[in-house]
């Protein structure tokens, strides 16, 4: 998964450094295993600069899923995925994008608002709130193609360009978990090959390669 290219300089030196702790420890260990010291150590700060800049460590988690939403939406919009000129190639860009980004160490890999989201949505609502912001608001960006997809093609029936959004999401993210739970990122590859299919399915395009 993308990783921060840049620092930002208005947020100081080492905020960035706790938030990048954070999203690598918390992928790893998850969130409640991870300790203001695990952060601490890793940024090479002390915990008078974690408090400094975070009031608890339910306010660094809020902040760390704002920065993976920040620094995940740069690395999406530079992706290659949004090249092709028909919409409905650029939404399976995208799926193909997904699947090209699951390697790795699973940690790496995997989503840390998808990871804190399934952790702390019952014990810590601003987080979740925060996780849900970051995951509804990518699925949001891939409406668009969708919804030109559909009117391209004459597509009609029961959902959305919005729900379908989401559905990619749902995919992608319990990839994410049978990953974790068989140990290999092919589990979390194989969602995607069958979400490119069910989107095909939807558009029929088996049906039109077939004529």
């Amino acid at each position: 998964m993308p990783r921060p290219t840049k620092q930002s300089p208005e947020r100081g030196n080492a905020r960035i450094r706790l938030l990048e702790a954070a999203r690598d420890i918390v992928r790893a260990k998850g969130f409640a295993a991870t300790t203001v010291d695990d952060l601490c150590r890793s940024a090479e700060l002390t915990k008078g600069a974690f408090f400094h800049h975070f009031g608890s460590k339910d306010a660094l988690g809020v902040a760390a899923a704002e920065f993976w939403a920040e620094t995940t939406t740069d690395f999406f919009e530079a992706a290659p995925y949004h090249d092709p000129a028909d919409a409905l190639e650029r939404v399976l860009a995208y799926v193909a994008f997904r699947k090209a980004i699951i390697a790795g160490d699973l940690a790496e890999l995997t989503c840390l608002v998808g990871t804190m989201a399934q952790e702390v949505y019952a014990s810590s609502p601003d987080i979740r709130d925060a996780c849900g912001r970051s995951i509804f608001g990518h699925a949001a960006t891939l409406e668009a193609d969708i919804e030109a997809a559909r009117r391209d093609r004459g597509i009609t029936g029961d959902w959305t360009a919005a729900s379908l959004a989401r559905h990619t999401q749902a995919v992608i993210q319990g990839g994410f978990v049978l990953a974790k739970a068989g140990n290999d990122p092919a589990l979390a590859r194989e969602s995607l090959d069958h979400l490119d299919r069910y989107i095909r399915h939807l558009f029929h395009v088996v049906e039109e390669d077939a004529k």
